[in-house]
C-alpha cells in the first residue's frame, strides 16, 4: 500500500477499527443474536444521524475549491437521504418502530455529540478538515460491510443492513471520497494536515461510540 494521505490517517485509527468490529454490536449482528431493541434503537439515532451528516457534506462541498469537488459532496448528500433513509423506511416497520413518528424519539447524548462535533468541523474547518471529519463515516462502513458480508447473518433484517454498506455500490462512492482526500492532502500544509488528522480520528471515535450507545440503549442521565 502507498503511502498516501489516507494510508497514514487509516493507521492512526487502526486500534478504533479493530474495537468496532470487536463490539458486540456487530458480532451481534452476523450471528443473530442482536436483540431487536438495540437494532431498533440503532436505526432510530441513525435517522437523526444522518438528517445532519446530509447537513455536513453539504457545507464540506461548499467550501470546495472546484465545481466537480462541489457537486460530488452535494450528490453524496442528496443520496444519504434518498438511499439510505429508504432502508430505514423498510427496516423501521419490521421492528416496530413507525418511520413517521421519529422526530418523537430524541436524539441519544452520543448522537448529539457526534452531529454537534461533524457540523462544527464543517463550518470551522477548512476544505480538507471538513473532509476528514466525514470521512470516517464513509470509510469505516464500508469497512464493516464488506468485513460482515463475508460473515453473513441468519436474520434478513441485519443480512440487508449488511448488504447495503458490504455492496459494490457503497464501494464506488467511498472510492471516489478516497481518491479525492488523497488529491487535496497531498498539498497540505502540516498544520493543517494535523487538525485534519485529529477530526479523523475523533470521528472515527464516535463510530465506535455510535454503535456502543445502541447496545447500551443510551438515555440521557437527566
Amino acid at each position: 500500500m502507498t503511502d498516501s494521505w489516507t494510508t497514514r490517517l487509516w493507521t492512526q485509527v487502526e486500534p478504533t477499527y479493530r474495537a468496532i468490529l470487536a463490539h458486540p454490536f456487530l458480532t451481534g449482528l452476523t450471528d443473530g443474536s442482536l436483540e431487536q431493541t438495540r437494532f431498533a434503537y440503532y436505526l432510530a439515532q441513525d435517522a437523526h444521524y444522518l438528517r445532519d451528516y446530509a447537513r455536513a457534506l453539504a457545507v464540506v462541498g461548499a467550501k470546495a475549491a472546484t465545481h466537480a469537488d462541489t457537486g460530488l459532496f452535494a450528490r453524496h448528500a442528496a443520496e444519504t437521504v434518498a438511499v439510505e433513509l429508504a432502508l430505514h423506511e423498510t427496516l423501521l416497520p419490521q421492528l416496530g418502530l413507525d418511520p413517521a413518528e421519529l422526530d418523537a424519539i430524541a436524539p441519544s447524548p452520543t448522537t448529539t455529540a457526534y452531529t454537534s462535533y461533524l457540523l462544527a468541523a464543517a463550518y470551522g474547518g477548512t476544505f480538507a478538515e471538513g473532509v476528514a471529519a466525514v470521512l470516517p463515516c464513509y470509510w469505516i462502513y464500508q469497512r464493516v460491510g464488506a468485513e460482515l458480508a463475508g460473515r453473513g447473518s441468519p436474520d434478513p433484517r441485519y443480512a440487508r443492513w449488511i448488504d447495503t454498506y458490504g455492496g459494490d455500490a457503497f464501494a464506488a462512492t467511498v472510492s471516489e471520497v478516497l481518491a479525492l482526500a488523497d488529491r487535496i492532502g497531498a498539498a497540505l500544509a502540516p498544520d493543517e494536515s494535523a487538525r485534519a488528522a485529529r477530526h479523523f480520528a475523533t470521528t472515527s471515535r464516535y463510530e465506535w461510540m455510535f454503535w456502543d450507545a445502541a447496545w447500551r440503549r443510551e438515555a440521557w442521565p437527566v
